[in-house]
């Protein structure tokens, strides 16, 4: 563990205006392989660089945010099967996913055992965070606002999924 990545979770643990600072501290893409449970994914920096775009690695390697309303998986309406963008397991079935109207795609319920979750204070407010069970890939944040029958919003990062039309 880095000292920079150690700061940053003291920040964020702290919480009030000390987690202001912690978005200027990401881990790095080896600190972020770490959450991977399956040793097949726990790839280097270089290697996670060469298999991603850029805007792909900085969201699902160095927990980035796209701009809202930019992913075309926004408005894909097909039955199928939207997969992690880094190593492609099944994170959501279509039938759970619906318009928020936030400008990302959003899911009510994931499939069973594809994400993990872990608090986050990035923006001083406690939020739920949630990453590729098998890839650590940072997916988006999950929030109790969204439809029956869960109350939940699995608010994601297109351009952290792939999507598998059935």
């Amino acid at each position: 563990m880095t000292r920079r990545f150690a700061l940053s979770r003291l920040l964020q643990h702290l919480g009030g205006p000390l987690a202001v600072v912690s978005p200027l501290l990401k881990p790095s893409a080896a600190e972020a392989a770490a959450t991977a449970t399956d040793p097949r994914w726990k790839l280097s920096e270089a290697e996670w660089r060469k298999r991603l775009s850029p805007a792909a690695f900085d969201v699902l390697r160095r927990e980035g945010t796209e701009r809202p309303f930019s992913s075309a998986l926004n408005n894909e309406k097909r039955k199928g099967t939207f997969v992690c963008g880094g190593c492609r397991l099944p994170l959501f079935a279509s039938s759970t996913k619906y318009d928020s109207g936030t400008g990302w795609p959003s899911f009510w319920q994931p499939l069973a055992d594809a994400v993990a979750t872990r608090r986050d204070f990035k923006l001083i407010v406690p939020r739920t965070e949630y990453h590729c069970r098998r890839c650590g890939g940072h997916q988006g944040h999950v929030f109790s606002d969204g439809p029956r029958p869960t109350g939940k919003r699995y608010c994601n990062n297109g351009v952290a999924l792939a999507f598998l039309p059935d």
